[in-house]
């Protein structure tokens, strides 16, 4: 596709598959997605088997250094659907930082971060995953500047609410846009740097 000898690919990770190409459990993997990828294609980042959304795949390993191991933070977006209303109140502890349980059974703060109440969640996202949209329920977008292990899971469950789907819509301007579950969008080296500054 291009000059460069990398490959880089934004894919829409559908519900109950994991961010794998191989696995020792019966689970759905990335390689039964239908495309083929060149050798040594890997994920960037992980998205549980329960999440959905953007995940980078790539063939250049310095990505996740650069991503995720970086001193400069980058922004991730996640649309989640949370049990219940959730109050102005619970939305302005969100924004503060609240404490979460990380590895090791520390009390961790998260940092501020930009929270808001959505009240049409199919303009950000239009996909259904199956799961029944039970009601009462709330949608908030969420971003943060890191990503602790189930942070945004942990984050809505301390202020009692129960995560129901969490899909990630961006991170930095790298987006979805109209990518549907389980569909690949490959990107020129030069405007994948560039949308993730």
């Amino acid at each position: 596709m291009s000059s460069s000898p990398y490959h880089y690919y934004v894919v829409n990770k559908p519900y109950n598959m994991v961010s794998q190409f191989v696995s020792p459990h019966n689970v759905k993997l990335l390689s039964d997605l239908d495309f083929d990828f060149p050798e040594n294609t890997h994920a960037v980042g992980r998205l549980d088997n329960h999440s959905e959304g953007l995940l980078i795949l790539t063939t250049n390993k310095k990505v996740t250094r650069l991503l995720f191991q970086s001193l400069i933070p980058h922004k991730r977006t996640y649309l989640v659907q949370v049990k219940n209303k959730v109050s102005q109140e619970n939305v302005a502890h969100l924004r503060e930082g609240v404490f979460i349980k990380i590895e090791g059974g520390i009390q961790y703060k998260t940092p501020p971060c930009e929270v808001h109440l959505i009240e049409d969640p199919e303009r950000i996202y239009s996909y259904n995953n199956g799961i029944k949209n039970e009601s009462p329920s709330s949608w908030l977008l969420i971003t943060l500047k890191e990503g602790k292990y189930h942070q945004v899971r942990k984050m809505v469950a301390s202020i009692r609410h129960r995560c129901k789907r969490l899909i990630r819509i961006s991170i930095e301007d790298l987006t979805l846009d109209d990518l549907a579950p389980g569909s690949i969008k490959e990107y020129e080296e030069a405007e994948f740097f560039s949308l993730l500054h």
